[in-house]
């Protein structure tokens, strides 16, 4: 029994050596090496779409974004919500387009809007299962036990989008 106490204790004392080690490392780190924090915030997201007026229609009728500009030569829809900005990019060919699978593709596996309340969540969840197009992956639920609550889905283009309110 004591000399496994005796054991205990030695791990114990040489994990704290290595921990106390290691933050003094982390102290020797010259803080003007590290870079300025000239990222502030998401600027824009870009999606390739297989039919942009369908996935415009979405974010705009479905969603609240409004139309601020397009290019009809790429073509692309630029919408906004006051917050958020997204660039809707049409694929050249819908029919041999390579769909994105998330567990195989590196790339965006999803992006994530906020949403003003858990009514307006619920809201929008029955508006969006009715929108021709949409894929439903899960209904309004909580996040990783809470408090936020989430959906997830899929927009008329296959990308995946989550809702989610954080109180």
């Amino acid at each position: 029994m004591l000399k496994t106490l005796r054991y205990c204790l030695l791990i114990t004392m040489t994990l704290m050596l290595a921990q106390a080690n290691a933050q003094s490392e982390a102290d020797k780190i010259d803080e003007s090496a590290k870079p300025a924090k000239a990222v502030t915030e998401l600027d824009h997201l870009g999606l390739a779409v297989l039919d942009l007026d369908a996935s415009a229609d979405f974010f705009i009728n479905a969603l609240g974004f409004e139309l601020r500009g397009e290019d009809p030569d790429y073509p692309a829809k630029f919408i906004f919500n006051g917050h958020t900005f997204l660039t809707l990019w049409q694929v050249t060919d819908p029919d041999t387009a390579v769909r994105f699978d998330r567990k195989n593709n590196v790339g965006l596996h999803h992006f994530a809007l906020s949403v003003s309340s858990f009514d307006e969540l619920d809201r929008l969840y029955e508006v969006v299962s009715n929108w021709d197009g949409v894929v439903i992956e899960f209904a309004p639920e909580l996040a990783y036990g809470g408090p936020a609550k989430h959906m997830m889905i899929r927009e008329p283009s296959g990308n995946r989008l989550e809702l989610v309110h954080r109180p």
